[in-house]
């Protein structure tokens, strides 16, 4: 290979001779890159390396000749290349120098640029100096040579064809899988990264919690430390808990079975309980207010309020208002002894006030006014359509704020739970006014009990046959 090159040299030369060409003198060949028109300023800048660049080659920016190499010389292990650039030319302070190539096999020549990486300040002068840290230098065709070749030879080509032939092997017949997993590794992605405000704020919450926890380091330590006795009282019971969770199961499973075999009987049971368990509803507040009797039996609870050491004191109030003994005597009829219950869903026969009398006008007692055979009409609701709170009107004399509750409501404070539907005595209604079951009346609706023996307003007939006094 060396012969040919000799001999293909040799053969140029003989060509070249016979032109009748002389060589140019020195002096007659243009300087490279050549001096700036006009005055420059000079600059210097230092390289690493500078290859095989000489004394005038051209000074670049953008590519455009502005100056020109004037000396290169050696300062310890770096070189330094005086470069002159035409005095129209400004630079920044901070500006950058390479030693580039104008081609594969070109001439060498410096470029000086603004630098890449920071915005430019300052201005560069007459005599000043660009530091190694802003000058680079290019490859040389021989360094690519070089690494090619490396990477031809020893570079692992080999390797990297077998894994290529190994990966195609793996990968034959799965492309719609390997597609599909694609598909869902960048939806994948595109979830994380719409949710990255919410990971980035975990990761400060676990961040935050990490210190803390750093911070109490001690602290857990501690925790940790009082644990290993625990933990060693665990250890040594294990054979006991473990035969105490092994009994646990066995009676889990003797339990299900009692239970399943005396489902029917518990059923049964709980079956007979419910009609005692419906009266006792249907009794209400009845039984704790005849337990409470019975320890005063025969007299009223709240006698002792009327007992003074060995004597009982008596009040007996008179009504004495002629208007009411007139209107008593003139317009009662006889009441019936047993008054008739209305059919289901009627309302219940009631009767009015009379006028000036009941316990929201002058005169009137509570209980009092009540004339059974007459009808309390508008006073009670329409007991198929029983709205949720009923108020009876002002005309029907009850109490302000008397009000009925439907079914099912809750038992305010001194309220009253109708649980058979029938009004007893001692209400503001007359007593044996039917109504659903479980309606409820206010505590307005019942009459405050004294202990006090109380007249009972009525007709003529209600006087002879003893049915004033309750």
């Amino acid at each position: 290979m060396t012969a040919r090159v000799r001999l293909l040299a040799g053969a140029l030369a003989v060509a070249l001779l016979p032109a009748g060409c002389g060589l140019p003198e020195v002096a007659d060949l243009p300087l490279p890159g050549g001096k700036p028109a006009g005055d420059g300023y000079t600059i210097t800048a230092e390289f690493a390396d500078v290859l095989d660049l000489v004394p005038q080659a051209a000074v670049k920016v953008d590519d455009v000749t502005v100056g020109s190499v004037e000396k290169i010389s050696l300062s310890g292990w770096h070189a330094r290349v005086r470069l002159r650039i035409d005095r129209g030319v400004r630079l920044p302070a901070n500006a950058t120098a390479a030693v580039r190539q104008s081609s594969l096999l070109g001439e060498k020549y410096v470029t000086v640029a603004p630098p890449p990486t920071e915005p430019a300040r300052g201005r560069l002068a007459d005599g000043d100096l660009i530091p190694l840290s802003r000058t680079t230098r290019g490859a040389e065709v021989e360094e690519v040579l070089a690494a090619l070749g490396l990477l031809l030879n020893g570079g692992g080509l080999a390797q990297l064809r077998t894994i290529n032939e190994e990966l195609g092997k793996a990968l034959a017949g799965r492309e719609p899988a390997l597609r599909d997993t694609l598909t869902q590794l960048d939806t994948f992605l595109a979830g994380l990264d719409r949710q990255k405000a919410d990971i980035v704020r975990a990761i400060d919450a676990l961040d935050r919690l990490t210190g803390r926890l750093a911070r109490q380091r001690q602290v857990v330590g501690d925790a940790l430390d009082s644990l290993a006795p625990g933990l060693t009282v665990l250890a040594q019971q294990r054979v006991q808990l473990t035969k105490a969770l092994t009994a646990l199961g066995q009676l889990g499973t003797v339990g299900t079975r009692v239970i399943e075999r005396s489902r029917a009987d518990t059923i049964a049971a709980v079956r007979s309980l419910q009609p005692i368990l419906e009266q006792l509803a249907r009794a209400g507040d009845d039984l704790p207010k005849s337990l409470d009797f019975m320890l005063s039996y025969p007299f009223p609870p709240n006698v002792t309020g009327a007992i003074v050491g060995d004597f009982v004191n008596l009040s007996v109030t008179a009504d004495l208002d002629a208007a009411s003994i007139l209107a008593n005597l003139v317009a009662a009829a006889p009441a019936p002894a047993q008054p008739n219950r209305p059919a289901p869903g009627a309302k219940a026969p009631t009767a009015p006030r009379s006028p000036g009398t009941g316990p929201n006008r002058p005169g009137g007692k509570p209980g009092g006014g009540i004339l059974p055979e007459l009808p309390l009409t508008g006073c009670l609701p329409d007991l198929k359509n029983f709205p949720a709170i009923f108020t009876p009107p002002k005309e029907c004399g009850l109490p302000e704020g008397c009000q009925l509750l439907k079914p099912g409501s809750t038992v305010p404070l001194g309220g009253l739970l109708l649980p058979k539907g029938l009004v007893p005595p001692g209400t503001a209604f007359p007593a044996g006014t039917e109504l659903p079951d479980g309606t409820v009346l206010t505590a307005q609706c019942v009459l405050p009990v004294t202990g006090a023996v109380i007249g009972q307003l009525g007709g003529l007939t209600d006087l002879l046959g003893g049915g004033l006094i309750k």
